[in-house]
């Protein structure tokens, strides 16, 4: 059966067609490894230890928990002994170059929704593969590439099960670990967003820092039927990128983590090239899309190594609404100046 095709399987076949496909399968492998021994880590929970505990800071000054450095340590052992040639972390201040001989370079966010350990909910890893076809990589600077150029990208997620989530540019696939045997194992073939949707993901709380648009539009999903969308919408919230990639990969949706007006997310908050990049691919080759709000993510060219973005993503006909939010003045022009932003007097 097709569900049995292990990823080392199906990446044995992909990669025979040239030396770089072969040095990025091994290198989605590696990181398959040790997103293995994160998995058991994640299921042990308090009893391997307070994986919830502060024990730093990285170099962006966001709180590293127990589980972050475990975890970047574990993807880092892993990957020494892969065909890549650099590294580069969110939990790392610099890249780091291995022995690897693929001219290719991994960026990884190691655990992603960290926020979520102590309460049991989904956590993940994220990764992004670039080509690295001359010495810039020495330098760090290969990653100041468009993501459009990805030769791989994923992630995992660590929940009710532990599931795999790839692209290598054929569409977007997922596996699931079969604990068993410690292998993961093809459960979705060719995935597909719906193009439209009635669930939508914000972090409601920060209402008052939002733009116009975005108050927009969510103002209008949360008057339902009696407002001009004329449908009832579910929001949803869990504090992970991953989480809500993958209930987006599953049934639909469209995430929104906007720019706003508090100081450190005037440019967005999370990472371009780790992050925003390859779950970006990663919707795109399941037919959805992936925006800063106006710009497809994969054409913005890295100004830096950890520069953030806003994140917009999903099914491609709410994307494009949004868009229409903060494009078309108009869209929003019909609302009461006095009254548009008072939750008791919105239409």
């Amino acid at each position: 059966m097709c569900r049995a095709i292990s990823l080392a399987t199906y990446l044995d076949g992909w990669g025979s067609i040239s030396a770089e496909r072969a040095a990025v399968a091994k290198t989605v492998l590696a990181i398959a490894e040790g997103t293995r021994l994160i998995a058991e880590l994640v299921a042990l929970g308090r009893l391997e230890g307070e994986l919830g505990a502060v024990v730093g800071a990285n170099s962006q000054g966001d709180a590293q928990k127990a589980l972050d450095v475990r975890a970047n340590d574990l993807l880092m052992q892993a990957l020494r002994a892969s065909p890549a040639s650099i590294v580069a972390s969110e939990e790392l201040d610099e890249p780091v170059e291995l022995q690897g001989t693929g001219q290719i370079a991994v960026a990884l966010d190691p655990l992603d929704g960290s926020s979520n350990i102590d309460a049991n909910t989904a956590i993940g890893t994220i990764f992004s593969i670039l080509p690295c076809a001359d010495n810039s990589g020495a330098r760090g600077s290969v990653f100041l590439q468009p993501g459009s150029r990805q030769k791989a990208a994923g992630y995992v997620i660590y929940g009710p099960q532990c599931a795999l989530a790839l692209t290598v540019g054929k569409g977007a696939l997922i596996f699931t670990l079969d604990c068993k045997s410690g292998s993961f194992r093809l459960t979705g073939a060719n995935v597909q967003i719906a193009s439209t949707t009635r669930e939508y993901a914000i972090n409601a709380s920060n209402e008052r820092h939002w733009s116009p648009p975005v108050k927009a539009y969510v103002a209008d999903c949360v008057a339902g039927r009696d407002g001009p969308r004329g449908e009832d919408y579910n929001m949803r919230w869990n504090a992970s990128l991953v989480a809500e990639c993958h209930r987006i990969l599953s049934r639909g949706g469209v995430f929104l983590y906007p720019r706003d007006a508090r100081k450190g997310y005037e440019q967005g908050r999370l990472r371009l090239v780790y992050e925003a990049n390859p779950i970006a691919w990663l919707i795109e080759q399941a037919g959805g899309k992936a925006t800063n709000g106006t710009e497809r993510i994969l054409d913005l060219i890295p100004a830096g190594l950890h520069q953030r973005k806003p994140l917009i993503f999903g099914s491609r006909e709410e994307v494009d609404r949004i868009a229409r939010y903060k494009s078309e003045p108009h869209v929003i022009g019909h609302r009461s100046p006095l009254f548009g932003e008072r939750g008791l007097f919105r239409n």
